[in-house]
């Protein structure tokens, strides 16, 4: 797991790397786990002042979960237990007291997508591609913590669009709808401009940095305060569940009954 994550810490400024290249940096559950800690702990115990999170390779910030963790689900408890588990690693990263920066290239779907929606900063490179496929894949559904996060980003008409259409919003797209804030040309320009924004934001007071984030966390939270493990229990239960889940992992186009 300790490689699947790498962190390294530099004059106060954290890099964590999504190491699955091979996977196109596919999280697992040991991945969602590390990056909460550090985010929780780190800033106090290593004195950060800012965290840049990032993907291996050349193809992929993140490409959402690992699929294949969720062929052990068999029921209800086993679906809201994950959903609750992405709802406190995402908020980990929201809440974190010091700035985050997703520094994305490439893909950047599924809860990788939620983990860069729950950054504070997120600049892409041009081949960036945004979005949560899972009307076509899975037959799954976000959370209301996480509906709320995007929709905060993104407006509820945008967010409901990409995920009826299941399609992927690119690098132009996101920049003119305030998902990101810069497109740089490639992952190297990408991450040099990272370290630029956390070097800058290191030299600003962090108790402004930190009351404005947790003020705008505790305006988005006012609306997702809401029970939606019928929702959750719904879809994850269900026999297209599972035929999404093995349609996946076979790369066949799913057959879905609506049930």
């Amino acid at each position: 797991m300790t490689e699947e994550i790498l962190y390294e810490v530099n004059d106060g400024i954290a890099v964590v790397t999504f190491n699955r290249p091979q996977a196109r940096n596919a999280l697992t559950f040991g991945m969602y786990s590390r990056l909460a800690e550090i985010c929780r702990d780190a800033p106090e115990a290593d004195g950060l002042k800012a965290i840049i999170v990032c993907g291996a390779g050349d193809k992929a910030f993140a490409a959402g979960t690992d699929i294949a963790q969720f062929r052990s689900f068999s029921t209800a408890q086993d679906a809201l237990d994950y959903e609750q588990r992405m709802d406190q690693v995402l908020g980990a990263v929201e809440c974190c007291s010091v700035p985050t920066i997703a520094a994305i290239h490439g893909a950047c779907t599924g809860g990788g997508a939620g983990i860069a929606a729950a950054c504070d900063l997120r600049i892409a490179a041009v081949d960036f591609r945004f979005g949560f496929p899972i009307a076509r894949t899975l037959g799954n559904c976000l959370s209301i913590e996480n509906l709320s996060r995007l929709t905060a980003l993104i407006g509820a008409g945008r967010t409901r669009e990409i995920i009826f259409t299941a399609r992927l919003v690119d690098a132009q797209e996101a920049q003119a709808i305030g998902l990101i804030s810069e497109i740089l040309e490639d992952r190297t320009a990408v991450m040099t401009r990272a370290q630029e924004l956390a070097d800058l934001m290191s030299g600003f007071a962090p108790l402004t940095l930190r009351a404005t984030k947790e003020g705008l966390r505790r305006l988005r939270a006012k609306q997702a305060d809401l029970d939606d493990h019928d929702l959750v229990a719904l879809c994850y239960t269900s026999a297209d569940f599972k035929e999404g889940l093995e349609a996946f992992l076979a790369k066949r186009k799913p057959d879905w009954q609506g049930r």
